[in-house]
């Protein structure tokens, strides 16, 4: 069972969020990588006070 997990700035509707879900499904399953329903994708979103860049810094 694949797992695809996606760390991301908090901000994204849960809208644009299943729109990307869906794409990455429909991807994986077009390229006989895994089954639809064996899929499973995972959005963790973080605060921007949690996210540090080098060239912020």
């Amino acid at each position: 069972m694949p797992y695809v997990r996606i760390q991301l700035k908090s901000g994204r509707t849960e809208e644009q969020k299943a729109k990307l879900a869906k794409e990455i499904i429909d991807l994986m399953e077009e390229t006989d990588f895994a089954k639809r329903d064996a899929i499973r994708v995972i959005f963790e979103d973080m605060l921007p006070h949690d996210l540090y860049s080098g060239a912020e810094i």
